[in-house]
């Protein structure tokens, strides 16, 4: 017989968290918290499904949103920031 597994509502927002607002994909927080991937995914519905009704709730997804969204320029950057360094290196040996 299956048994349903009963989680508290701290742990589902902590991961929907992770997915939303750090990017997480659902399988690899399946993997690290041993949670089904159809669980996450119904969490993630049941948090986006709430925010159509809940101005706090739609407050907290619009900041996770903008949360992910620098984290993803910010590594670009970061990236870019390397590049060019290693560019001005290069080219400072060249004047040489």
């Amino acid at each position: 017989m299956l048994q349903m597994k009963h989680y508290e509502t701290e742990f589902k927002k902590k991961i929907v968290r992770l997915h939303l607002e750090e990017g997480r994909s659902l399988k690899s927080l399946a993997v690290e918290y041993g949670v089904s991937h159809a669980s996450i995914s119904n969490w993630t519905n049941q948090f986006r499904n709430e925010c159509q009704t809940n101005e706090e709730a739609q407050a907290d997804y619009n900041f996770m949103k903008e949360n992910l969204k620098l984290r993803k320029q910010l590594a670009e950057l970061q990236k870019e920031n390397e590049f060019l360094k290693k560019a001005a290196a290069f080219f400072a040996k060249e004047i040489d």
